[in-house]
């Protein structure tokens, strides 16, 4: 029995460890090495002087060890007021987690929380607002909602004829496009666009496609100027300084994001409330896992799902280490193994988020059918070769 137990342990981890042995030529870079919108000083800030700015920002904004709102400040720049995405200002609200309207006790500036049911500025939002200034460190995956926030701020910016400076940053998964593309039917705060999981664009470009595309409301189009980087290739991948929010805290669980994610919308944990998640995965009952986490109350996640309670399950850091060899492409292999061996001890696999992380109600269909990740991946080819032709309209980088 103990035999079999390891052999079927040892053919799942093959199974998820599995690449096309396909060699390619990616670098993990250290975004210090790259020079950020935000550094590009020359170009902004003639633009800024003389002007009541705002500041759509949160902690990962920043020069170096320098938060641009104090760098703007130390420039004699007027920031009046600062908006915040999900995770707040200082980035460490739960995902999800309603946050109020508050004051920053260092700079003394109002902070509006663009989250919860407040996610687009009001007209009263921009009273007395000249320019609107856009910094958020994005990691190129759809349902992670800075790009529905920068989409919000551009359409607010539009009706209110307030321009739009867009500090780009460099996108950690920006080496690649995969997964299904968002069906209307799905549109959420997870998902605004008819674009798939990974779209390969820093959130700069992605500003140029919003607007060039006409997903503004009333095909509006917003007075945008995207301050480019320097020393970036979308043939990098990047590791980030600062987490870019609570559950990504390393560029491991960045790269693994959005492959795992895809589990916030089954039984499964990936890990919240541990000191690595989105790089396991396990359940109280996935008896032939073979590492053992206890997701417990943290800074990134108040009430974790199955708290004190001891998950079987993968550490899979590994699979990140090894990037140069993986195929370039979200590991379906998470999600189809854990339904296999899940499905038997639950028919609920599956929870009503699933669908929205999928932006179609197809995946889950194709994975209880018996889908191959071959043939499911198949069904997206079409989609995704459209898709390319629209991105690369808007691309500013190699």
């Amino acid at each position: 029995m103990r035999l079999f137990k390891l052999t079927v342990i040892l053919v799942f981890l093959q199974l998820s460890l599995s690449s096309c042995n396909q060699q390619n030529d990616l670098q993990l870079i250290h975004s210090d090495n790259i020079i950020t919108g935000v550094q590009n000083t020359q170009i902004y800030l003639p633009l800024l002087l003389g002007k009541k700015i705002a500041v759509v920002t949160n902690h990962a904004s920043r020069i170096g060890k320098t938060h641009i709102v104090d760098s703007l400040k130390s420039l004699k720049v007027n920031v009046v007021k600062i908006f915040s995405p999900e995770h707040g200002f200082r980035g460490k609200a739960d995902a999800g987690e309603k946050i109020k309207n508050n004051v920053d006790s260092k700079t003394q500036l109002p902070v509006i929380s663009l989250y919860g049911n407040h996610k687009k500025p009001t007209t009263e939002d921009f009273s007395g607002i000249d320019i609107v200034v856009f910094d958020l460190q994005d990691v190129g995956v759809r349902f992670y909602t800075y790009i529905s926030t920068l989409t919000y701020v551009m359409e607010a910016c539009a009706e209110n004829n307030i321009p739009l400076i867009v500090l780009d940053r460099p996108n950690p998964n920006g080496f690649y496009i995969d997964g299904p593309i968002l069906e209307p039917a799905f549109k959420s705060f997870v998902g605004l666009h008819p674009v798939p999981v990974v779209y390969g664009m820093t959130i700069g470009e992605y500003a140029k496609m919003v607007n060039g595309e006409g997903w503004l409301e009333n095909n509006q189009v917003c007075d945008l100027t995207v301050v480019p980087l320097k020393d970036y290739s979308h043939n990098m991948i990047i590791e980030l300084p600062v987490k870019p929010s609570p559950n990504l805290p390393n560029w491991e669980s960045v790269y693994l994001y959005p492959s795992l994610c895809f589990l916030e919308g089954t039984i499964m944990s990936v890990g919240r409330g541990t000191d690595f998640p989105f790089q396991v995965f396990g359940h109280p009952d996935f008896i032939l896992g073979s590492f053992l986490f206890t997701p417990q109350p943290n800074e990134g996640s108040k009430h974790p799902k199955y708290e004190g309670k001891q998950c079987n399950g993968s550490n899979v850091i590994g699979y990140a280490n090894n990037y140069k060899n993986n195929p370039q492409q979200i590991n379906l292999s998470y999600l189809i193994n854990t339904y296999n061996m899940m499905k038997l001890r639950s028919d609920d696999y599956f929870n009503d988020y699933f669908n929205t992380l999928a932006g179609n109600d197809k995946l889950q269909k194709q994975i209880k059918a018996g889908m191959t990740e071959k043939d499911i991946r198949e069904t997206w080819r079409e989609s995704l070769e459209a898709f390319k032709k629209i991105r690369a309209r808007y691309l500013m980088y190699d």
